[in-house]
């Protein structure tokens, strides 16, 4: 008995890594207003080896439309600006001696709907993850029963809760993907 909750709780970890993954893969689609997150993926050379902007500036947020770097050693802030150029922001830096500024500029409609569609594409990826990890489950109940004895009816009742948990985390992805349609279509 104690097996078959435990598929179950595989299922429904397996369907949190999802969520979290959708999450944070959203938060790095920029939506015309200023997020840090869009500048994960930039790299610096420090002292010959690439690391994380985040490891040699601070990252700050000082109104909707602005991103401010400032580097906790001037001398690097000709690399922090080549970093941004190299990556895949696609915003121009501006540098006065002290600091970097990212002006994020206004989104255009067909930019808004690549960026929704973009958005789309990742939720359904959430979801065929949520209903693999639910295949994966009730395989795994329908072995049990050849395998380890267990009754059918047991199954049975195990199989409808994976679905009550997968039909749970299918809401949440559409919530997931509705706010942030809803962030990115907000002019």
């Amino acid at each position: 008995m104690a097996d078959i909750k435990q598929y179950v709780k595989a299922a429904e970890e397996k369907m949190t890594f999802a969520i979290e993954y959708l999450d944070e893969q959203l938060s790095h689609i920029r939506a015309g207003k200023a997020n840090p997150k869009i500048l994960d993926c930039v790299r610096v050379m420090y002292y010959g080896a690439p690391v994380p902007l985040t490891n040699v500036a601070t990252v700050t947020v000082p109104d909707a439309r602005t991103i401010m770097i400032t580097p906790w050693e001037k001398k690097i802030i000709k690399d922090i600006e080549k970093g941004i150029m190299d990556s895949e922001v696609g915003i121009t830096p501006e540098n006065n001696g002290e600091v970097i500024r990212l002006g994020i500029p206004p989104l255009t409609e067909e930019r808004r709907r690549l960026l929704a569609k973009q958005s789309k594409q990742e939720a359904e990826t959430a979801k065929i993850s949520i209903r693999n990890a639910r295949r994966d489950a009730i395989e795994q109940l329908k072995k049990s029963i050849k395998t380890d004895g267990t009754p059918e009816d047991v199954e049975k009742d195990a199989e409808a809760e994976v679905q009550k948990v997968h039909d749970k985390y299918i809401k949440k992805v559409d919530e997931l993907y509705a706010a942030k349609e809803k962030e990115i279509m907000t002019v």
